[in-house]
């Protein structure tokens, strides 16, 4: 399984690393977090480390470490604007539960 963008995603990550000047992707990974255990993390990476894995769909390189790569695999990175609120959204069919404020997850 793979780690995939939609073309929506793609573009707003292109666009904010050609914005920030710098950057070979987007890091994805998980953390303890909240009250259903696990929290997404994302941010812009500026280099690759030998033990993570990379996946490039839609020309943008999506990098994550090995620990968080078991809750990640198969997820698609989409993004979306619904009314005032636009953000990253994780469609991950590793998830069974959520936390009512969506913040938190757990496998």
């Amino acid at each position: 399984m793979a780690i995939t963008v939609t073309p929506a995603a793609a573009e707003r990550v292109r666009n904010f690393l050609e914005k920030r000047g710098k950057g070979v992707g987007l890091r994805l990974g998980v953390r303890s977090s909240g009250c259903s255990g696990q929290a997404y993390v994302i941010e812009y990476a500026d280099r690759v480390e030998p033990e993570d894995k990379v996946y490039e769909d839609q020309g943008v390189k999506i990098i994550v470490d090995p620990k968080s790569l078991i809750y990640l695999e198969g997820t698609q990175l989409d993004y979306t604007r619904e009314g005032l609120n636009e953000g990253f959204k994780f469609n991950n069919p590793n998830v069974k539960d959520t936390c009512g404020c969506g913040e938190s997850f757990n496998v």
